[in-house]
């Protein structure tokens, strides 16, 4: 599927979902038992590539690449479920490898560019904004693509942000610390008409989630 008939569900052994927008094609493929979404993206302008999450099944991920030129391997964080698939990436690629430096001992690789809060990934002529949202692991991040006119933006959020809630965290401070940053790095920033690209699951917008920030904060998870 593509242009307007995308919708971003997806289904373990299902066929990638395709977004065509003006600057980048977005190719979302869900893989393993624990039904990990990876990200394909790619420039419209020049043909380069950048994958977020090499999360598992490489041969299944290998095939959505095809002939794409990837250059980058984004991990949005350093859980096992979302790297396991690295190794055959980069070796099939030779992608560079992105993530946050608190997370980057947690991958099977070395990471070749460490990024921080507010750093730039390229994707072709495209810009990814990195957004450091700790919580749910110290180091997970999320890319934020502000597209050209009628493209609209798009963030990918690892497990930091699903429909219905923020990601699993392991204590209240861990919860207070990602309600903070996605609050003020991403809810604050961002408007409502923002797509929402989890680790996990059906995509959303920020619009369907706002209603509900307080009740997150209230409940506690």
């Amino acid at each position: 599927m593509s242009g307007q008939s995308y919708t971003g569900d997806v289904t373990v052994g299902g066929p990638a979902d395709i977004r065509e927008l003006p600057g980048l094609t977005i190719s979302k493929l869900a893989v393993s038992e624990m039904a990990n979404n990876a990200y394909l993206l790619t420039s419209t302008a020049t043909g380069q590539s950048l994958l977020i999450d090499a999360a598992a099944e490489p041969a299944a991920l290998l095939q959505l690449i095809g002939d794409a030129d990837v250059r980058t391997v984004v991990t949005t964080h350093g859980h096992w479920d979302h790297h396991r698939a690295l190794p055959e990436v980069v070796r099939a690629t030779g992608a560079d490898t992105v993530a946050h430096p608190a997370d980057a001992a947690d991958l099977p690789v070395p990471v070749t560019r460490p990024v921080e809060h507010g750093d730039r990934v390229a994707v072709g002529d495209q810009v990814l904004e990195v957004v450091h949202l700790r919580g749910h692991t110290p180091g997970s991040i999320a890319l934020v693509w502000r597209g050209p006119d009628g493209a609209g933006t798009h963030a990918f959020t690892g497990d930091s942000l699903f429909p219905g809630g923020p990601g699993r965290t392991t204590s209240p401070e861990d919860f207070t610390s990602l309600m903070d940053d996605l609050e003020a790095r991403i809810f604050r920033r961002l408007d409502d008409s923002t797509w929402v690209c989890p680790g996990h699951g059906k995509d959303t917008t920020l619009g369907a989630e706002r209603p509900h920030l307080i009740e997150w904060r209230a409940r506690g998870w």
